[in-house]
């Protein structure tokens, strides 16, 4: 069952975007750093970030100038939930997301095992950054 795969933590290795020309981008540059983890109850949470993020002045966890917090904003992601799987294909159900979009919207995401034991994910298209794109993400088991 590729639930059963699935159960664990994953470290990001790579992640970019694929536009209709066949133009590839970094969204939080080629190190961005991440972490998928998912129980063996069907719940799962994902945080990824560009690297050396920009700390805000202040040190207050809830205080930011509105340019420090834009900057954050736009080198992070992060949604948990509850996922499933349905042949090749991830359906996470976030029920908690830094883009309020998603919050309750089913996420599918196209599933492959690599022979080394990776795992790939590939978003549907969708508006990124201001086009139609799709993501891809490789991650490791750690």
């Amino acid at each position: 069952m590729l639930e059963r795969k699935l159960v664990g933590t994953w470290q990001l290795e790579s992640f970019h975007f694929l536009d209709s020309d066949g133009a590839v981008t970094y969204p939080y540059g080629r190190d961005a750093i991440g972490y998928y983890l998912f129980s063996a109850s069907g719940h799962m949470s994902v945080v990824i970030m560009a690297p050396a993020r920009t700390c805000f002045t202040s040190g207050d966890l809830m205080r930011g100038t509105t340019d420090e917090k834009a900057k954050a904003a736009e080198t992070y992601i992060s949604y948990t939930g509850r996922y499933r799987v349905k042949d090749d294909t991830l359906v996470v159900l976030p029920e908690a997301a830094f883009f309020p979009n998603w919050i309750g919207v089913e996420q599918a995401r196209t599933m492959r095992f690599t022979s080394t034991g990776g795992l790939e994910l590939s978003t549907p298209t969708m508006l990124l950054s201001g086009r139609q794109q799709t993501a891809h993400l490789v991650w490791r088991r750690v």
